[in-house]
């Protein structure tokens, strides 16, 4: 048995006044880790509101619903119910606060287990598996230009430079109920699972990715990643995960 490792950053970037992104991560044991990241939205005050009242509520979520003895169906049913749970919170909270009206965030959260990794998605944060010298999105961004590639009418490159780009379709917090992807893959030793931001998405392609991945680890690599994203201009906040 090999002992999972997990390194988080969160960076302002160097146009935003305020980071809106949230992030959190626990090591349960040496072959069983979770990472959650939210990037907020709405407003001065609603988006780090948002995105933490998620991550908070995930977190606590987790520590007191998981437990080593879970099946695979146990497990997923756990993980999608926490965020199912965040989604509400977010949304009574912005019910109660007019200043909070719209808030909303994305939120990605994974959790390997042995020889899995499993992953609650919504909104366009992303969270990437990188094998060797390839890299897998494993989910897929709930975005207005995303949209638009899946159905031909943009390519990649093109929806890279499109003006709608940050136009997400899905939330948590902008309605009672939100509907999730919920993802299963295999995970194994030697495997790094990248959770980020569109911050870090929009400036670091993914070769870039998996160059820095394989040149560092531990802290090196999650500081060269955001580096990277702040040298391309850091027009937004950064935050970026890394298992392995």
């Amino acid at each position: 048995m090999y002992d999972l490792e997990v390194f988080s950053k969160t960076d302002i970037g160097l146009s935003r006044r305020e980071n809106q992104d949230s992030s959190a991560f626990s090591v349960i044991s040496s072959g069983c880790v979770w990472a959650v990241i939210c990037d907020g939205m709405g407003g001065a005050a609603g988006g780090k509101t948002a995105s933490s009242i998620a991550v908070e509520h995930i977190t606590e979520f987790i520590n007191r619903e998981y437990h080593e003895r879970m099946n695979d169906s146990d497990l997923s049913s756990m993980l999608i119910q926490a965020v199912e749970s965040a989604n509400a919170l977010v949304y009574q909270r912005a019910l109660s606060d007019p200043e909070l009206a719209g808030m909303g965030t994305t939120c990605d959260l994974a959790f390997v287990k042995g020889s899995s990794v499993y992953v609650v998605h919504v909104g366009d944060s992303r969270t990437y598996s990188i094998r060797g010298g390839k890299i897998l999105q494993l989910t897929e961004d709930h975005s207005v230009v995303a949209e638009m590639v899946r159905r031909g009418e943009l390519t990649e490159e093109q929806a890279q430079r499109h003006p709608n780009k940050n136009f997400i379709t899905r939330a948590l917090g902008v309605s009672p109920t939100v509907h999730i992807d919920y993802i299963e893959a295999d995970f194994s030793y030697g495997d790094v699972i990248l959770l980020c931001s569109d911050g870090l998405s929009n400036f670091v392609s993914q070769a870039e990715m998996v160059k820095t991945v394989h040149e560092n680890r531990g802290v090196m690599l999650i500081d060269t990643l955001v580096g990277i994203a702040k040298s391309r201009g850091g027009s937004d906040n950064i935050t970026v995960t890394v298992i392995y």
